[in-house]
């Protein structure tokens, strides 16, 4: 996969699957502004994420 492909994909940073739909949640880091990307179910369950670039988890 290019970089430009690779970017354009996003993937929840709680189970790894590829983001789409509305429920949906794209959002920035609270310490570092990274943007983090999570899918409806782990939203809906409050599954941890982790951040990235800096290591923030929140539910």
């Amino acid at each position: 996969m290019s970089q430009s492909e690779q970017r354009g994909t996003r993937q929840c940073v709680s189970c790894g699957i590829k983001v789409m739909g509305t429920n949906a949640a794209s959002f920035s880091c609270p310490e570092c502004g990274n943007e983090i990307n999570r899918c409806e179910k782990c939203r809906k369950q409050s599954n941890l994420y982790k951040c990235s670039e800096c290591g923030f988890t929140g539910p």
